[in-house]
């Protein structure tokens, strides 16, 4: 085979270094960047923290002292000057007023002053340590009399729980999962009768392995099994498909009812529990939006500021800049590779400060052409003010790549005088009315809302319907772009608004 040579143009586009470290950064929200910035400055030690110290005692005390090293204060004697100074000089001893008194003079009513009065309420406050969920159950489960073996499972049943209170995992994978991790060997039927015996704790409902299950095991347990209760349980069991998909008219037919009976089933199976594990042993997982942006309306003018919440300023280090100075200096090869990790320290802080900035700077300017384009809203809150906007708008009107304002707009919140909402939000497509006026879709969804809202639950509108009503306002919008914005305002559909 014969060697040649060759050549060709080949047109590739490569990303810097520097220019992934701010696109990363950039669709980082406020409290995600948090994070990022404590574990970079963790990991780079050329990276600090810039801390304004405060002024030293040396520099302190020269300061109150003129040229001449004349005290400033001519107002202060000689003999306060000696006496402060004598002051100063004395040792100081951590002196405890224990130290000097005896058991029976400690007693506090007999030097502290108690300034209330005979009407003033006295009030505790306990600090109580709760239980948590899977220890509410295994404590349950040790009240048992079971054999050791059983315990076992058991408590490996209560790790399988997720945070609904279900048993998703199937019988026949934990079976293998106690042979191999306990050396276990245990049968399915085995498995079963723990199960149900955990069925049996508290909260009602757990340890179901679906929801059919876990409203069964609640409905059985209640002790006035009146009649509302056994046709709910019946249709539990044998029409649960017709009731989730709300054929009450099904139900009604089988069970031969009528819309009464089944309004007081309805109401006995809504009064359960779909997910027991979801109480208040359990800590809550909510937590508290922290908006990146901040807008006020001051004297009718949005103002526009991004929040720094606990961003520290950062700076290159001084003392891996002085040791990269003087391993430079030196030849041999451990100081050549010593200055090579510390010169790489120092341009890997310099990049990440300089990628905080533009992000800042990118922040700023996108978000304020924002504000611009809706400033109506802004400084009204009538959400009928919002003006059709997509990411190309504002990609157009600052110079900046789509991409760079998808990132930026993403997961960050926007805090204005009328709510805390997702930024995405002020992002809508255009509509035209018969008049041929650009619209919000944002005013379509509230409409259509509005219209959900109002409407007999007895008979909710369906798909076509609210296209018509919207076609009626002069709205020209087709059914599936209604099913569209239904879906994304988490509405469901017609049969499943529907209530007897």
């Amino acid at each position: 085979m014969a060697l040649k040579q060759s050549q060709y143009l080949k047109l590739s586009q490569k990303m810097l270094p520097q220019q992934i470290l701010l696109m990363k950064l950039l669709q980082l929200p406020t409290l995600a960047l948090e994070e990022r910035i404590k574990e970079e400055l963790e990991v780079n030690p050329a990276l600090e923290e810039d801390i304004n110290d405060s002024a030293s005692d040396e520099e302190l005390y020269s300061n109150e002292n003129n040229e001449d090293g004349e005290a400033i204060g001519d107002d202060e004697t000689d003999e306060m000057r000696e006496a402060k100074d004598e002051e100063m000089k004395a040792p100081v001893n951590d002196v405890e007023m224990e130290d000097y008194m005896g058991d029976e003079e400690l007693d506090s009513y007999k030097y502290e002053v108690v300034n209330k009065g005979p009407d003033d309420d006295s009030r505790d406050f306990v600090v109580v340590g709760g239980v948590g969920f899977q220890e509410l159950l295994e404590q349950q489960l040790g009240l048992k009399d079971i054999t050791e073996k059983e315990y076992t499972i058991g408590i490996y049943l209560i790790g399988c729980i997720d945070e609904d209170g279900y048993i998703r995992r199937e019988l026949d994978l934990i079976v293998d999962d106690l042979a191999f991790n306990y050396n276990l060997n245990v049968e399915l039927k085995e498995i079963e009768h723990v199960l149900q015996m955990i069925q049996t704790f508290d909260p009602p409902g757990i340890g179901a392995r679906n929801l059919q299950e876990c409203l069964l095991i609640q409905l059985e347990r209640k002790q006035d099994k009146t009649l509302e209760v056994v046709r709910a349980i019946d249709v539990i069991t044998n029409h649960m498909e017709e009731f989730s998909k709300k054929h009450y008219d099904k139900i009604v037919k089988r069970l031969e009812i009528d819309n009464e009976d089944l309004k007081d089933i309805i109401n006995e199976i809504t009064h359960l529990n779909p997910r027991p594990g979801n109480s208040d042993t359990k800590e809550s997982n909510f937590s508290a939006v922290i908006p990146d942006f901040i807008i006020s309306v001051n004297d009718g003018k949005a103002e526009l500021s991004i929040n720094g919440r606990n961003m520290p300023d950062l700076k290159i280090s001084k003392d891996y800049t002085e040791m990269l100075k003087e391993y430079s200096k030196s030849k041999d090869k451990s100081s050549k590779e010593a200055s090579g990790f510390i010169k790489n320290k120092i341009e890997s802080a310099s990049w990440f400060i300089e990628a905080l900035q533009q992000r800042y700077a990118t922040l700023s300017i996108c978000m304020a052409c924002i504000m611009e384009y809706q400033n109506e809203y802004f400084i009204t809150g009538d959400e009928n003010k919002l003006r059709p906007m997509i990411l190309k708008d504002i990609a157009n009107r600052v110079g900046l790549d789509l991409s760079t304002i998808s990132r930026m707009a993403n997961s960050k919140y926007v805090q204005t005088p009328y709510g805390t909402f997702l930024l995405k939000t002020l992002f809508s497509e255009s509509m035209s009315t018969d008049s041929g006026e650009e619209v919000s879709s944002r005013e379509i969804k509230n409409m259509l809302k509005g219209y959900v809202d109002n409407e007999d639950k007895k008979h909710p509108f369906t798909d076509d319907e609210l296209c018509a009503k919207l076609n009626e306002q002069g709205y020209n919008i087709a059914r599936r772009t209604v099913a569209k914005y239904r879906e994304q305002l988490d509405i469901p559909v017609g049969r499943m608004r529907r209530e007897v």
